[in-house]
């Protein structure tokens, strides 16, 4: 039997002194990355999750009859909102498939009504994640240093990327074989180079959900996607050889995907701010709020494909999820994301 989840409270928040002066370091960061790519491409890519290999056109259904802790901001709502979705790698400048890195799925859920964050327009709910469990860095500021790293080497030295990423492959795949995972080797070009339709993908920071606080997860559960789930892709030779393979399969996948929720029930045991730490679904297990659907269709139709690869603003979601800000101090300074409630819309 599992404890009861933990309502929301300030103190179990962690806010540094010097958090905001490492957000402005981590922004002019982001910036470096920008300038260089945009110079190179003749015009602006996000920093992160530069190379899209699908954009997807569908609806998240929310359930009936949710528990209250589960019933909140956008879920508090039964009903089905259109949805668009990205699918990406998580570099800032747009790599060959060969280099082999987290996959990274965006969701867009729109009609979503509610207080918004102050600054936010529109009536959309945005989710970013990846296929992982756990970020690299244990706080903004250990991650600022891996991220001006990278950024002295965006856009540059593909070839040696492209051997490293080979040699990474063998170091994880020995590593798995003692039972060792490790997230940092694969965001430096050690990820297994697996399909991004048959992953499940995860927010990795916690966010404040309502009276509650939470993680969030997609998991494939349509027959067709988990087919897919740990198959490689062969990309020697084919410079967007993930792009092909998603597009070749969306045009006769009907995708169907559980939205899921992961509320925190032990502060010490699922801690706000350590995303180093994966929560045991032992203690604190996911529990599914609604229903992605997609169906097959064109996932690289080029009008929708070229709005998605060019740099947009990004929109916090409404009051309702407040996806903008996390509970955790890394996830304040990174996706960006933020520290204020989610209303009863969420």
């Amino acid at each position: 039997m599992t404890d009861a989840p933990l309502r929301y409270q300030p103190d179990l928040e962690d806010i540094k002194p010097d958090e905001q002066e490492t957000i402005r370091d981590l922004c002019s960061t982001f910036d470096v990355i920008l300038e260089r790519t945009a110079e190179d491409y003749g015009h602006a890519v996000r920093s992160v999750h530069a190379k899209a290999h699908g954009v997807l056109t569908g609806e998240l259904t929310v359930a009936d009859g949710l528990p209250p802790e589960l019933a909140q901001g956008l879920f508090a709502t039964p009903g089905t909102h259109k949805a668009l979705l990205r699918l990406s790698t998580n570099a800032g400048d747009i790599l060959p498939d060969a280099i082999s890195l987290p996959r990274g799925l965006a969701i867009k859920v729109f009609d979503v009504d509610g207080a918004r964050l102050p600054g936010s327009e529109g009536h959309a709910q945005d989710f970013v994640m990846v296929n992982g469990t756990t970020f690299q860095a244990k706080t903004a500021e250990k991650f600022l240093g891996n991220l001006k790293m990278l950024a002295k080497t965006t856009d540059r030295l593909e070839g040696t990327k492209t051997v490293m990423s080979s040699v990474l492959r063998g170091v994880r795949g020995a590593l798995e074989t003692v039972g060792i995972e490790s997230p940092a080797i694969n965001s430096l070009g050690g990820a297994p180079n697996v399909d991004p339709l048959g992953e499940t993908y995860y927010s990795v920071t916690p966010f404040r959900y309502g009276d509650y606080v939470a993680k969030f997860s997609v998991k494939p559960v349509a027959p067709a996607l988990t087919a897919l789930t740990d198959r490689e892709i062969a990309v020697e030779g084919r410079e967007n050889a993930i792009r092909e393979e998603v597009q070749a399969e969306m045009r006769g996948i009907d995708a169907v995907w559980e939205f899921r929720v992961q509320l925190c029930r032990d502060a010490e045991r699922q801690p706000i701010e350590d995303p180093t730490v994966e929560w045991d679904e032992a203690e604190a297990p996911f529990r599914t709020v609604g229903t992605l659907r997609v169906a097959a269709q064109d996932s690289w139709d080029p009008a929708r494909a070229a709005r998605s690869t060019r740099r947009r603003g990004s929109a916090s979601g409404p009051d309702s999820m407040r996806t903008g800000r996390s509970a955790t101090s890394t996830a304040r300074a990174t996706n960006p994301i933020a520290i204020p409630p989610i209303s009863a819309h969420a």
